[in-house]
């Protein structure tokens, strides 16, 4: 067989060789292609994140009272730190830049499956923040349709200004065979004009929105069993996902337009497949163009998952009040979220329990979409403020520096395996 049948024979196809070499970029650094959409906290950029997902929290929001708080200075809300992050990576030599050169799994069918936070100090106003990625699980996994997929964890480690551990994002990435892939049921998308009254129960739910602030939760009036007040969010529009960008940045395309952008697509032209007219536009807009998700094999266009985390969060934040520290949120995203949909935020607490001198709530949190899907289930742990000891302690993070996190992290995920 000649090397071009062999290389189309195993395009799309989970190959040993993809696994051992993905395994050889464990604890590697991976420099960033972009840069951050924010270099430092500031309370117009905390106030358009916060807005972008419809949270208006004088903490994140309003310096003056948030000068008034226990923190004493106005915080970025917890999933700010996507937005930041300056490279902390080193300028990687020849040998790294061969190994971290291109994709193991190109031709395989890619979704994100888990995202996991954990979150050790704030960012506060005028902070500034680094970010080191690594890779630092690989896991072969048997598909429900008999295909072979690539379970990859990358770490997101981020530092404030000063050095200190701010907080991890530790996502899941699911590398499918692409038989396995078409195999996979497509989703029906069913979506009928909202009535007035559907409407009505939405806006209503809105106008009930309660946030608990500077009333303390204290551990001890929290009960098992007890429902956190929902966040509704939708029906969901174009407008929401342009709203979010202005908050969030893009992300995935680097940032700029016109001749910035122009420049970028030399570089990487597969970042802007062309349009209906034919001119090259950015690969996200499936989220706000419907033809490109069709064309894609999508019904329609949806959202992003650091969307849904972000919602997760605010119902957490609202739910727990100024003087508590949302410690954990790990979600899932196992369908997707439309255009059109309207997602109702739940939770509920499912333990409480002292470790360590801190008191905790652990919590159930999900996504529930109009048709009674549950498109992101989750779970969240709090630390609470209790009448005994009113001010917390935050939690201390497994290690100090960020070759000591890498070094954590991969010893976490051998022992898991």
């Amino acid at each position: 067989m000649n090397s071009t049948a062999a290389t189309e024979e195993s395009f799309g196809v989970l190959t040993d060789a993809a696994l051992e070499r993905s395994r050889r970029r464990l604890g590697v650094p991976q420099p960033q292609h972009n840069p951050p959409h924010n270099y430092e906290v500031t309370w117009d950029g905390s106030r358009h994140f916060a807005y972008g997902y419809g949270d208006d929290n004088p903490l994140y929001c309003d310096p003056d009272y948030a000068r008034e708080t226990r923190w004493g200075s106005l915080l970025a809300p917890p999933t700010f730190l996507y937005t930041m992050g300056e490279d902390a990576a080193p300028r990687p030599d020849a040998e790294t830049k061969a190994l971290l050169k291109g994709d193991p799994f190109a031709g395989l069918g890619s979704y994100q499956a888990v995202m996991e936070y954990e979150w050790w100090r704030p960012l506060r106003l005028g902070d500034r923040c680094r970010v080191l990625q690594s890779q630092v699980g690989v896991q072969e996994k048997k598909s429900s349709f008999g295909g072979r997929t690539a379970h990859i964890t990358h770490d997101y480690l981020y530092t404030n200004g000063e050095g200190d551990m701010h907080a991890v994002r530790r996502g899941t990435w699911i590398n499918a065979e692409r038989h396995a892939s078409k195999k996979r049921a497509k989703e029906k998308l069913v979506q009928e004009p909202y009535t007035r009254v559907q409407l009505a129960e939405i806006d209503a739910a809105y106008a009930a929105e309660t946030r608990r602030g500077a009333e303390p939760r204290y551990w001890e009036d929290v009960r098992v069993g007890e429902e956190i007040q929902p966040r509704v969010k939708g029906p969901l529009t174009t407008t929401d996902v342009v709203v979010w960008h202005l908050g969030w940045g893009m992300q995935l395309t680097p940032p700029g337009a016109f001749r910035i952008a122009q420049r970028i697509r030399a570089k990487a032209p597969g970042l802007y497949p062309p349009n209906a007219l034919n001119v090259p536009d950015t690969v996200q807009r499936l989220h706000w163009e419907p033809q490109r998700a069709q064309e894609l094999g999508l019904p329609s266009s949806y959202d992003y998952g650091a969307m849904r985390e972000t919602w997760l969060v605010h119902a957490v934040t609202d739910w727990m009040g100024d003087d508590a520290w949302l410690w954990k949120l790990r979600c899932e995203h196992r369908k997707f979220n439309y255009i059109g949909d309207v997602t109702w935020v739940r939770g509920r607490v499912t333990g409480k329990q002292e470790v360590d001198g801190r008191h905790e709530v652990h919590l159930e949190v999900w996504c529930e979409n109009q048709r009674g899907e549950t498109t992101t289930p989750g779970s969240a742990v709090v630390v609470l403020p209790t009448r005994r000891r009113p001010r917390i302690d935050l939690p201390t993070p497994p290690a100090l520096t960020l070759d000591g996190m890498v070094a954590h992290e991969l010893e976490r995920f051998r022992v898991a395996e």
